[in-house]
């Protein structure tokens, strides 16, 4: 097989791997993945079956969206950001919110750039820049106050980028960015002139009164962002794999380009749901589903009292040190599945020197009533 540099520092998820030795036992405590239990927007499950049984949404074409998913996207995000998003130039509907970041790195950077993103982020934001041929650079998080915060003196440290690709409320941290983080990403995008990518898909699932701070909003932002969104997270939808991309006209004509050659098109009948959910009087749930995943949250947070977790501000996982338990986080994994029977994720593809020393719990597919269990299963483990 000849080498290809775009592969050589690519690491796989974990997340299969840890979900395959876990098996299908009913006993294990699911939070390695990003599925949930919540159920998704009635509205959202009416129209997609009426698109089914009527064959309205069996088409290759448009493209880039149905126009009235393009709308219905549009009108949230006037909402959300402030700004007109043109629903025929400025919107562009993806198989899932990260089958956009590819069209997204292929309009914005060429090879070798830099693009910065956290450490940690999500993995599929960081091996996506990989794969495209851009460098990772990344600014740490740190854990201050019991919260996780951007660490915004290295972000000044910054000189060069094409790109900021950056989550808030981010996986897998839940760190949610204050006016004085986006201030600073302001500054870096003027100093670089650089694009800021903003990957929205948990926006709203804010707790405690953090704020909710679309950068949009910022001064000197609006014109430099490009916002990536999906049904998956607030709505529910992950089997829609609905997402999109909104941004300034001139870069959307190449997304547009690059997006269509990547997955051509989503599944129109699902667009159809999609828009029935953001379109939805009643809200599509999402208030409840936050209130839900704070609960949850705020379980794993009480259940490990004493050990090194990190609350998180928004999102629906948070990160326990392992180092701090005297541990790998390959060898906190393998220790809470053998023998606390709970499945969670290593964070060696999610980062670098502050990512590798976590594991991920993920608390979006189980219920509080379980999560109960979890100081015994982690005394289990640790035992």
């Amino acid at each position: 097989m000849r080498p290809n540099s775009r592969f050589a520092d690519v690491q796989p998820f974990d997340i299969d791997q840890v979900a395959a030795a876990a098996g299908a036992d009913p006993d294990v405590l699911r939070m390695e993945n990003l599925d949930t239990d919540v159920p998704p927007p009635p509205a959202a499950v009416q129209a997609t079956r009426a698109s089914l049984a009527e064959g309205t949404g069996n088409s290759w074409l448009p493209f880039t969206g149905l126009p009235q998913l393009c709308e219905a996207v549009s009108a949230d995000l006037r909402v959300r950001t402030g700004v007109h998003y043109d629903p025929l130039r400025q919107i562009v509907i993806t198989s899932g919110g990260t089958s956009a970041v590819m069209p997204v790195l292929l309009s914005t950077t060429e090879p070798g750039d830099s693009v910065v993103l956290t450490d940690p982020t999500y993995a599929g934001l960081l091996q996506r820049v990989r794969l495209a041929g851009a460098r990772p650079a990344l600014v740490p998080l740190r854990v201050i106050d019991g919260y996780w915060r951007l660490d915004r003196q290295a972000l000044t440290e910054v000189t060069a980028a094409a790109a900021l690709l950056l989550m808030s409320p981010s996986m897998p941290s839940g760190v949610v960015f204050d006016e004085q983080d986006w201030a600073a990403v302001a500054a870096t995008c003027e100093r670089t002139g650089a694009y800021l990518v903003h990957d929205a898909a948990m926006e709203r699932i804010v707790y405690d009164g953090h704020p909710r701070i679309n950068p949009c909003r910022v001064d000197g932002l609006a014109e430099r962002t490009i916002v990536i969104g999906s049904m998956s997270k607030e709505y529910r939808m992950i089997g829609w794999r609905i997402g999109w991309v909104a941004g300034p006209a001139d870069i959307m004509t190449r997304i547009r380009m690059a997006a269509i050659y990547n997955t051509t098109v989503a599944s129109g009948f699902h667009q159809l749901g999609a828009a029935a959910a953001l379109t939805d009087p009643a809200g599509a749930g999402v208030d409840q589903a936050v209130a839900e995943y704070q609960a949850r949250h705020d379980k794993v947070i009480r259940q490990l009292a004493g050990l090194p977790v990190v609350r998180a501000a928004g999102g629906w996982s948070c990160l326990v040190d392992a180092e701090r338990l005297g541990l790998t986080a390959q060898d906190l994994s393998a220790r809470l599945l053998d023998k606390g029977r709970v499945a969670a994720t290593p964070m060696t593809a999610w980062g670098e020197a502050v990512a590798s020393r976590y594991v991920r719990l993920v608390y979006s597919a189980e219920p509080v009533e379980r999560l109960s269990e979890l100081r015994a299963r982690f005394a289990a483990a640790l035992g």
